[in-house]
């Protein structure tokens, strides 16, 4: 019996110290692991993005922003009525039945119906009133501007992640630290938000502020547009940039798209082909030429040049020029585009100084610009050109260049030899956290281009494109331009160049004794007319012509006009000061009197160079135009130039003064 009972008594203590030990480890040893286990059963915990940073224009007008939205939940298990539920809500989130009933019926507790609904959609699923249907604010991204600069800009998919663009490039940047809601589950396993539970403190996105100016923007789009739609291309190019900073003022691919509504759209459309799409860039090269030889000593603009007639055969391949020239000099050989005239000049070169320069200007090599996909172009190196390779490459073959490597070269045609790293973002704005800026980079003095005194000659043959040669059409009145034409034929592997597929082109800078803009115009297989000087010089001169005045840039001076008004020789002549008097005398209706003194038809702009201020604003209103004043004293230039049709003016002339009278 005492045997009976201490056995008993010892598998008693057994046990207590076997529950004890298990309590042990539940309550102590293991209490942290089924402790997160509790709370994981009880909470929901959901990830959401706090809003993004304002992207801004140049000028402060904004070109993305987040806004406050709705996100839909369901929890599929407190849904009473299914089938009459899916019946509401599919119209409403233009759902099929089907794809409705499988969120509606999901095995999971808790998930996400819609995410960042637009504000009708979300106060019509409200309206429903359907136990098992939530909401958590969320945000969301808005293009206020539309289509404009889209494939710059870029956009945001629905994990708030920037899938294209700026949005993509900085990223990390403008997105900030997410924010986590966390939803406490009942009794029942249903979901209600914790009264005690509230947003993470939030560390919103940084802001960018851009270089791009939407007015231009908007000028450049829409120019382009028209462009494309006279041409008939197949897409275009315009990127407009300040040579001396590496600023991009707009930067424009067409056909675009609407970043609110991206998935709408092909993917093809999402790139910007200013960075991704790489060309062979023609005869607007035979400027990188030019500066070659001329660095070289190898050839002066006045050297006469055989041109053959407008032929020349180079082993097997016989190339031609678009119209027979006989002797030209070196200077007719760039204004009049002629292929045989640049090609005898490469030939002089040695091959390494021309692929020294050309390596100088950049080609092959990414630009470094702050967007995604830059395209660096194929340039090849010296060791695997072929017998002709400098022949090809003088006339802007055998090399491919995106439009922003063609923009960044002219540029430092254009600034005195330095090539800039081209530029979106301007600066960077963390709030309380400080201020980042871009300092552009530019190159090395030792790593100009070439020296001031080749640049400043190839200015001159650009500019006789323009006046005289290919690119006339590329003409800015009041401004001095200089540029080049290109027409280049697309080619395809293992078949060559086709015949009819072209890529015209006009590279420029303007104005071109002190340029303010640097700018491209690139259009893709356009049909009927092809040549660069017919179909997209006129594009450049449009754009010019409008975003020139906006910009406030000064017309060009005339020859030996010093532009220091300490040297200025006064401009007061008998001359000027009749064409004042006939100024002041004119009926308004006349429309004002030509440089000469005539007088000009109904309908044009006035002539009020010689006037002061006062009287220039007297006369521009009676014919119905604001002035807009620049400096002080009389007025010694004015865009539109006198003769003008009010058309041009658009409502305004843009004026200047000096202290000349």
């Amino acid at each position: 019996m005492n045997g009976r009972l201490a056995v008993f008594l010892v598998m008693m203590a057994l046990w207590a110290v076997a529950i004890s030990a298990r309590l042990f480890q539940l309550q102590v040893v293991e209490h942290e692991s089924y402790r997160q286990r509790a709370l994981d059963q009880q909470l929901q915990v959901v990830e959401l993005a706090p809003p993004r940073g304002t992207i801004f224009d140049a000028r402060g007008r904004q070109l993305a922003v987040s806004m406050a939205v709705d996100s839909a939940y369901v929890l599929p298990h407190k849904i009473a009525d299914v089938q009459d539920a899916v019946k509401k809500i599919a119209p409403i989130l233009g759902l099929t039945p089907e794809a409705t009933l499988e969120r509606l019926t999901d095995r999971h507790r808790w998930l996400w119906l819609a995410r960042q609904l637009d504000p009708p959609v979300a106060q019509a699923l409200r309206d429903l009133e359907i136990e098992g249907l939530g909401f958590v604010e969320e945000s969301k991204r808005f293009y206020p501007l539309d289509e404009l600069a889209g494939p710059v800009l870029g956009f945001v998919g629905t994990d708030h992640s920037g899938l294209a663009g700026l949005e993509s490039a900085y990223n990390q940047v403008v997105s900030g630290k997410p924010v986590r809601r966390r939803f406490l589950r009942d009794a029942l396993d249903g979901g209600v938000v914790a009264p005690g539970f509230s947003f993470i403190d939030a560390e919103p996105g940084a802001d960018l502020h851009l270089t791009i100016d939407a007015t231009v923007q908007h000028i450049v789009e829409a120019e382009l547009a028209r462009a494309l739609e006279t041409s008939r291309a197949r897409a275009g190019v315009v990127v407009l940039m300040q040579p001396r900073t590496g600023a991009i003022l707009a930067m424009a691919s067409l056909p675009t798209y609407n970043p609110n509504r991206f998935a709408d759209y092909p993917q093809t459309r999402w790139r910007n082909a200013a960075v991704e799409f790489a060309f062979e860039p023609g005869s607007t090269f035979k400027a990188i030429t030019a500066t070659a030889a001329l660095e070289s000593n190898l050839i002066d603009p006045m050297d006469i040049i055989d041109c053959g007639q407008g032929g020349i055969t180079l082993g097997s391949m016989r190339i031609r020029d678009h119209k027979p020239f006989g002797r030209l000099t070196f200077r007719d050989v760039i204004a009049r585009s002629s292929n045989v005239g640049i090609i005898k000049v490469g030939l002089r070169l040695e091959r390494s100084d021309l692929f020294e320069q050309i390596r100088k200007f950049g080609f092959g090599s990414p630009t470094g610009i702050d967007l995604p996909g830059e395209n660096a172009g194929i340039f090849r190196s010296v060791e695997k050109w072929s017998k002709y390779e400098a022949a090809y490459l003088s006339i802007g073959q055998g090399i491919s260049a995106t439009p922003v490597q063609l923009v960044r070269a002219f540029g430092a045609l254009a600034n005195g030899g330095i090539l800039v790293r081209p530029h979106i973002v301007a600066s960077i704005d963390h709030g309380d956290r400080g201020d980042l800026r871009w300092a552009p980079a530019h190159g090395k003095a030792s790593e100009a281009v070439a020296s001031a005194a080749t640049l400043r000659t190839v200015t001159r043959l650009l500019e006789a494109v323009v006046e005289e040669g290919g690119g006339t059409l590329a003409a800015v009145p009041g401004y001095r331009v200089a540029g080049k034409t290109g027409t280049a034929q697309k080619a395809l592997p293992g078949v060559g160049y086709l015949p009819d597929r072209h890529v015209a082109s006009f590279l420029g800078f303007v104005p071109s004794r002190r340029p303010e803009i640097v700018a491209l115009v690139m259009l893709d297989d356009p049909e009927g007319r092809f040549y660069g000087g017919e179909v997209a010089a006129p594009v450049f001169g449009s754009i010019m012509a409008r975003v020139l005045p906006y910009l406030g840039v000064a017309p060009s001076l005339p020859d030996g006009f010093d532009a220091q008004p300490e040297t200025r020789t006064s401009t007061a002549t008998p001359a000027r000061e009749a064409r004042a008097l006939l100024v002041r005398a004119m009926r308004p209706a006349a429309g004002g009197v030509s440089e000469q003194g005539e007088r000009l038809e109904l309908g044009s702009v006035p002539d009020v160079r010689g006037l002061t201020a006062r009287e220039a604003i007297q006369v521009l209103a009676e014919t119905g135009l604001m002035p807009r004043l620049h400096g002080s004293g009389f007025v010694e230039t004015q865009v539109p130039v006198a003769g003008q049709p009010l058309e041009m003016a658009a409502g305004e002339v843009e004026i200047w003064l000096g202290a000349s009278s």
